[in-house]
């Protein structure tokens, strides 16, 4: 059920995640594509930065992004219940049909799966800095395009993740089950 509520009294209307039902339990393929298009605006903006200035630092970017995406999908995904859900591939709003070549970990992270995935976002938001200063119209769009996407998945996504372990995840407690062991 949602609830709408009155934001303090600015006649604006937000709302209220009241039901387990408005969980995000799956993706669609739409969700995927969605996403990866709204993630590929910054990503074009700084590979195009970057390749206008050195062609092999572009190349590096790529290969970097891969690996950060590797690490991440590694430490942070395998224990996500669209990783753990018993398909083929991976069904999330970033990896769409990717193989499942990690063991699937379900319950909660430690300490170093936690911030894997900050320390691969910063080094894939500061790599690119460089080549972007050289291009200001290409470096606003990229930080309006990273903060667009990132406050759009913590509206969007995070309030109604089915990750509960993750750190990001912003659920309504009283959504969530009791024992978050499994």
């Amino acid at each position: 059920m949602i609830e709408k509520e009155d934001d303090m009294g600015r006649g604006e209307k937000t709302m209220k995640i009241t039901s387990p039902d408005q969980l995000q339990h799956h993706h669609r393929f739409v969700d995927y594509l969605y996403w990866n298009l709204f993630f590929l605006i910054h990503v074009i903006a700084a590979f195009v930065a970057i390749v206008r200035h050195s062609p092999g630092w572009a190349v590096t970017y790529v290969i970097v992004g891969i690996g950060l995406a590797t690490l991440i999908y590694r430490f942070q995904c395998t224990h996500c219940p669209h990783y753990t859900a018993n398909t083929k591939g991976t069904r999330c709003m970033f990896l769409w049909g990717v193989p499942k070549i990690f063991r699937p970990r379900p319950g909660p992270l430690n300490f170093f799966e936690k911030i894997v995935p900050f320390i691969a976002g910063a080094v894939w938001v500061l790599f690119p800095l460089y080549w972007l200063l050289l291009e200001p119209t290409l470096f606003i769009l990229y930080w309006l395009s990273i903060i667009v996407l990132f406050l759009t998945i913590y509206r969007y996504e995070c309030r109604r993740c089915t990750y509960f372990h993750c750190s990001l995840n912003r659920a309504p407690q009283d959504l969530q089950p009791q024992d978050q062991s499994e």
